[in-house]
């Protein structure tokens, strides 16, 4: 009895020492991000066809925010290599609920043809004076959506280089608990009267509350101040030894992308985390549709599966990557979480329930081990004093992934069905093996 209570005490302390820990406040704001994106993915596609939109609508809609994301995230990755971390979050988060209040007017607009055409293939395509409203809203919201590339430079400059495998793997949990909590509460939400335009003052409430966060419990980070040569200064004698004439402050020198890119590794870096994107967002935008029409699933049940995917992605984030990380590199975990990823996408091509919530698991254990694998190594790759500009070129490129996939996913929804599937099958064995080629060049090195 005594060693059970001396447990209990130890993981009370624990679970207090978490909530007290210095990540945390990082944590919560991705975990109000995640959550607000979580709760419209499942009914977004319902959305777009009430208000007179089809399949390649969805598709155009749904590439607005990271077309914006694409432009917005390395400029704010960049600013908050000069100006803060803090301040960059608060103004991302400020653009995200200006998004929503935008979106809300959508509710309020009569469902007129804004414009129109005919296709040979694909039918009448239509904008709508809502879905109008939703494209301007979506674009607020992906212009200033550079958040999860500063916050992952955020908790790169909070933490040890040796607990950063631990530390990324904590932030996609929170971000996985956001995709899981998201669905559940629009699935809800959904059996109300009213229950679209409910979830968007939900998710206003929610901005709110991520806005109070950033403000009063996210501590400001010190940019780090690094003497060193002025480049173009002239040298001259002291003392019989030649000297340059000035020093300038390391944060102060103007980050060129240039500079960023012609590091060691960070090309590939890079790529991969374009076809990372590419292969994901396949699914992303598709599903939904896919599973409304050829499937004939309800919100509810678009709901639960993706409850289900971002449940055991936490459980894959949690003790399998923590238990893993003991035994092998973030390299090494990358590509097994690649190949395991490839099976998933094998898996959703078929229209049995139980093979697609097999996919559904795989994809959650092979994304919850490899993409905290991938942050980790991204966050060790190329200049600490640059990983706001890297982290937010990253996440720019990943945005122009998105764009492809969300752009033409519909499109291919129409032609190929869940056969598209393989196509995302195929992109992340490239990963797969550029992930080998990475570890054995590292190795090497």
């Amino acid at each position: 009895m005594a060693e059970t209570a001396v447990t209990t005490s130890k993981s009370k302390r624990s679970l207090f020492g978490f909530f007290q820990s210095k990540i945390f406040p990082i944590l919560l704001v991705n975990f109000i991000g995640s959550l607000g994106y979580g709760i419209i993915l499942p009914f977004l596609a319902f959305l777009v066809i009430d208000f007179g939109g089809n399949e390649i609508m969805y598709g155009f809609i749904a590439a607005i925010y990271p077309l914006f994301q694409m432009f917005g995230a390395p400029l704010l990755g960049n600013w908050s290599d000069k100006i803060g971390r803090k301040k960059v979050l608060l103004i991302s988060q400020a653009g995200t609920l200006l998004s929503w209040l935008i979106f809300l007017l959508a509710f309020v607009m009569p469902i007129e043809e804004v414009f129109s055409f005919e296709t040979e293939n694909l039918g009448l395509i239509a904008m709508t004076a809502p879905l109008l409203i939703i494209v301007l809203a979506r674009a607020m919201d992906g212009l200033t959506g550079g958040n999860i590339s500063v916050a992952n430079a955020y908790l790169s400059d909070v933490t040890e280089e040796s607990e950063r495998k631990k530390s990324f793997g904590q932030m996609s949990s929170a971000m996985s608990l956001g995709f899981i909590v998201g669905p559940t509460i629009a699935g809800l939400l959904a059996s109300f009267p009213n229950g679209n335009e409910l979830t968007i003052y939900v998710t206003i409430g929610i901005s709110i509350f991520g806005l109070a966060a950033i403000w009063f419990w996210l501590p400001d980070v010190p940019m780090k101040k690094e003497v060193y040569p002025c480049e173009d200064a002239k040298m001259k004698k002291t003392h019989g030894v030649e000297a340059q004439e000035c020093y300038e402050l390391k944060d102060e020198k103007k980050n060129k992308w240039k500079d960023v890119l012609t590091q060691e590794n960070v090309p590939l870096m890079i790529l991969l985390f374009f076809l990372i994107f590419l292969g994901y967002n396949l699914l992303y935008a598709t599903f939904s549709m896919y599973s409304s029409t050829d499937l004939e699933w309800t919100a509810q049940q678009l709901g639960f599966f993706f409850t289900i995917l971002s449940g055991v992605m936490i459980f894959a984030q949690g003790p399998v990557l923590g238990y893993l990380s003991k035994k092998y590199s973030e390299n090494q975990l990358f590509v097994a979480g690649t190949l395991v990823m490839v099976g998933s996408f094998v898996c959703l091509t078929s229209p049995r329930i139980e093979v697609l919530y097999l996919g559904a698991v795989l994809y959650g254990l092979g994304n919850g081990v490899l993409w905290p694998s991938y942050l980790t190594m991204l966050s060790k790759t190329g200049d600490p004093n640059k990983q706001g500009s890297l982290q937010g070129m990253a996440n720019g490129i990943g945005s122009f992934a998105s764009i492809l996939g969300l752009t033409f996913g519909g499109f291919l929804l129409t032609l190929f069905s869940a056969s598209l599937y393989l196509l995302s099958a195929g992109i992340l064995l490239v990963v797969f093996l550029l992930g080998i080629y990475l570890d054995r060049n590292r190795k090497g090195a």
